[in-house]
C-alpha cells in the first residue's frame, strides 16, 4: 500500500500548471495506517522510562537500533504495529512496557536520474517518490521522436527492474510508478543515433547525424533547404540497402505529401539510407519549401 494515493509527478508531466495542495512538495499528510519506511525518523516513546524515550532514524535493511534490544524490524508496520513489536522485545527489560511510535518525519530519499532527461544529477524526492517524481525533479523526458523508452531503475541492494515511460507517462497507467528508496538510479536510455547520407541541392551535403524514429523531412531540415538550394522535394530519391545487400530506390514526392498534410508519405529513416535531392528546374522551383519543412518538422 502507498502512503498517498495520486502519483502528483504524474500531474506535473501531463497537465502542466495543475494546481497542487500546499503539502505536495514537502511532507506527506500522515494517518494511523500510513506504513514505515527506511530512512523515516521515528519518536519513540516508552512511559515511564525516559532514558528509553528517544527519536531514531530506520535504517536501511528496515530496522531500528534500540538500546537493550539491538535491531527491531519496522520498516512495512503502522506505527502502532512497530511500537507493539518493540513493546514485545523490551519485555525482558521493562516491566510492562507501554509504548508508542509516531512517524516525526518521513524519508526524502537521495536519487541518482540519468540518460535520456533534460537535467541529469542527484535529487532529494518527497516521501515515497516514484520513478515518476524523479523524472520531474529531472526536468522531464529529453525529446523524443517515439515512443518512450523503458527507464531502468537500480535500488542501493543492486536489484534492477524495468519500467515502461510509455505506459506511465504517455497512456497514465500509475500502476507501474515504482517507488524509489535511498541510493536508487534511475536511467533513461536515448534513442539510438545513427547518420544518413544526403547529397544533391542541400546547402551542406554529406553525413547527417539522426535519431531512431527521425523521418525523412529531419534529414533533408538538418541538410539544410534554404531557398538558395533550390531543392526539388518533389523527386527526392531514397535508396536504401536490404538486408540481402541489394539497394533499393524509391522517388517521394514529399512536397505534394507535406502540403496536403500527408505524413506517412515521410518516412522513418534506417541507418545506411541515401537520400538525394535534385536541384528544381529553372522556372519550376516550388515556393514554400522551407516553409513546409519548418511548419512540419519541430
Amino acid at each position: 500500500m502507498h502512503r498517498y494515493a495520486v502519483p502528483l509527478a504524474i500531474l506535473m508531466l501531463l497537465l502542466p500548471g495543475v494546481c497542487l495542495p500546499a503539502w505536495a512538495g514537502g511532507q506527506m499528510p500522515l494517518t494511523a495506517n500510513t506504513f514505515i519506511h527506511p530512512g523515516d525518523q521515528l519518536a519513540v516513546q516508552v512511559f515511564g522510562d525516559q532514558t528509553l524515550t528517544q527519536n531514531v532514524t530506520v535504517l536501511a535493511d528496515g530496522t531500528i537500533d534500540y538500546p537493550l534490544v539491538g535491531r527491531v524490524p519496522v520498516a512495512g508496520k503502522t506505527p502502532s504495529q512497530a511500537a507493539a513489536l518493540l513493546a514485545l522485545r523490551l519485555h525482558d527489560y521493562v516491566r510492562h512496557p507501554v509504548v508508542t511510535i509516531a512517524i516525526a518525519q518521513l524519508a526524502q530519499p537521495n536519487v541518482l536520474v540519468l540518460g535520456a532527461v533534460k537535467n541529469p544529477g542527484k535529487y532529494q524526492l518527497p516521501a515515497d517518490g516514484k520513478v515518476s517524481d524523479a523524472i520531474a525533479a529531472a526536468g522531464g523526458i529529453a525529446e523524443s521522436n517515439g515512443d518512450y523508452p523503458d527507464a531502468r531503475v537500480m535500488d542501493a541492494n543492486g536489484s534492477s527492474s524495468n519500467v515502461s515511460l510509455q505506459k506511465l507517462l504517455r497512456k497514465g497507467d500509475t500502476t507501474v510508478d515504482r517507488t524509489l528508496g535511498e541510493g536508487s538510479v534511475v536511467y533513461v536510455p536515448g534513442p539510438v543515433q545513427f547518420t544518413v547520407d544526403v547529397a544533391g541541392a542541400v546547402d551542406h551535403p554529406g553525413d547527417v547525424q539522426v535519431s531512431e524514429g527521425d523521418r525523412l523531412s529531419v534529414a533533408i531540415a538538418k541538410a539544410g533547404n534554404s531557398v538558395s538550394a533550390e531543392s526539388d522535394l518533389n523527386h527526392i530519391r531514397l535508396i536504401r540497402t536490404g538486408a540481402d545487400g541489394k539497394q533499393e530506390t524509391t522517388e517521394i514526392n514529399l512536397y505534394d505529401a507535406l502540403k496536403a498534410g500527408n505524413q506517412s508519405v515521410d518516412v522513418a529513416l534506417q541507418k545506411g539510407d541515401v537520400i538525394y535531392v535534385p536541384q528544381a528546374r529553372k522556372g519550376s522551383f516550388a515556393n514554400g519549401l522551407l516553409y513546409l519543412l519548418t511548419k512540419f518538422i519541430p
